[in-house]
């Protein structure tokens, strides 16, 4: 393929925005001002994404039907309530590559993990360590350094970390599947990330479970940085569960519900253990309020509890904007902003900055995390000041991510622009 011709204009990046057939989309949310009082350049979508338009309608809608019916909200609402989550469902599939019968959207994402890792995570004296990234997110770590402590192992010996070759931010993928393979008769568990939440870097999933499974591991993964912006494809890649957040690239808000991915394969196995809870029950018979569980099958087997439906409201009014784009769409043009942002960076005076997300396409999302010289927290003050928005990473990371639903090139451009001011100072 031949790689994109760019130019460090602003006129060729406002060419690309005209003929850019996912712009009107951008009107369809709300931008946080700038000091200016112009929207801000918002390229913070990784870490919270922006609210859709309609979400206010959405849960104001919820909200009058709560007012007016009370408890019958949940039969005769315009939305009921009882079933509200299965508006959420095929769209969910559709966003995460995966069958209906296997998502359903519930509670937050470690909340979630820990639910899939008493199904999935069975550990035995030949076969109980978990292989996660050394630079996993904190939460992750503790979630499964805490399931190992609950088995009664000691997270030391159970716990297998991949960490980058000397001198490099991220992982080789040869060097992952061969931990797979070297540690695969003691591992009950690989359960990654599939995009790093400092380097940026995606994983390939298809491999990593064709791998994992021939050594007779479980595998899971955590979506948080890839739902909404990899596209992906969980039913044919095969991994056990998965798991994500909703309130970065999905734009469900602050504090969103998460979602749960469970193979069809295990669908109709009610013999798996979990942690059971009555919104799981068998729906023909739930009100019947009887003492045995009966899981529903497929991935809403695994609820405990009836959700939000203030937060499925806002959620849905995001959904229906991917469901309009496709995630095809949406990563053809997230590549082409990932790289005419990596154009304009190498354009920059040398030494100022360096990007540790890989440059490889297949190899990042919408992310490019930096490295500049200097002080990066006085860098981010002063772009907030710019009215650009970007967040920070310990040690010494800023993170920018141009979302393909409400960037624009121009963001990017000026974006790079207010880091050549500040490199020439």
């Amino acid at each position: 393929m031949t790689a994109p011709v760019y130019e460090n204009t602003d006129v060729f990046a406002y060419g690309l925005d005209a003929a850019d057939p996912l712009r009107p989309l951008r009107d369809e949310f709300l931008f946080p001002p700038a000091p200016s009082g112009a929207p801000a350049i918002y390229l913070a979508g990784n870490s919270l994404g922006l609210q859709p338009r309609k979400a206010r309608k959405y849960v104001q809608m919820e909200m009058e039907d709560w007012e007016r019916l009370g408890v019958e909200g949940h039969v005769h609402g315009r939305h009921p309530w009882l079933p509200y989550h299965e508006q959420l469902t095929d769209m969910v599939a559709r966003v995460v590559g995966a069958q209906p019968i296997e998502v359903v959207v519930m509670n937050t994402l470690s909340v979630n993990l820990h639910l899939m890792m008493v199904s999935f995570y069975r550990p035995t004296r030949e076969r109980f360590k978990i292989l996660i990234e050394g630079g996993a997110f904190p939460s992750d770590q503790y979630a499964v350094a805490s399931q190992a402590r609950f088995h009664g192992y000691d997270p030391k010996e159970a716990i297998v970390r991949l960490m980058p070759r000397e001198g490099e931010d991220t992982l080789r993928s040869e060097d992952i599947l061969e931990a797979i393979e070297r540690h695969g008769k003691e591992l009950a568990l690989v359960m990654l990330g599939s995009v790093n939440y400092l380097t940026g870097q995606a994983f390939d999933l298809r491999e990593i479970t064709r791998v994992a499974h021939a050594q007779g591991c479980k595998v899971g993964f955590d979506l948080a940085h890839a739902a909404g912006n990899l596209k992906l494809s969980l039913h044919d890649d095969g991994p056990d569960f998965a798991v994500w957040c909703s309130y970065k690239y999905l734009n469900g808000g602050p504090g969103s519900l998460g979602g749960v991915f469970v193979h069809e394969r295990h669908a109709h196995s009610p013999q798996l253990p979990r942690f059971e809870g009555w919104w799981g029950h068998n729906k023909a018979t739930r009100f019947e309020m009887g003492p045995t569980f009966d899981p529903l099958p497929g991935a809403e087997g695994w609820q405990l509890s009836n959700p939000p439906i203030f937060q499925l409201a806002a959620l849905r009014s995001s959904l229906e904007l991917f469901d309009k784009a496709t995630m095809a769409a949406l990563r053809t043009k997230s590549d082409q902003l990932t790289g005419y942002l990596e154009f304009l960076l190498d354009r920059l005076p040398a030494g100022y900055v360096s990007i540790t997300t890989p440059r490889d396409l297949k190899q990042r999302g919408a992310q490019l995390s930096l490295r500049f010289k200097g002080e990066p927290k006085r860098l981010l003050q002063r772009l907030s000041a710019a009215g650009i928005i970007c967040d920070f990473r310990e040690p010494d990371i800023i993170r920018a991510a141009p979302t393909p639903l409400y960037n624009t090139y121009l963001d990017v451009f000026r974006f790079v622009k207010a880091l050549e001011a500040h490199a020439l100072e």
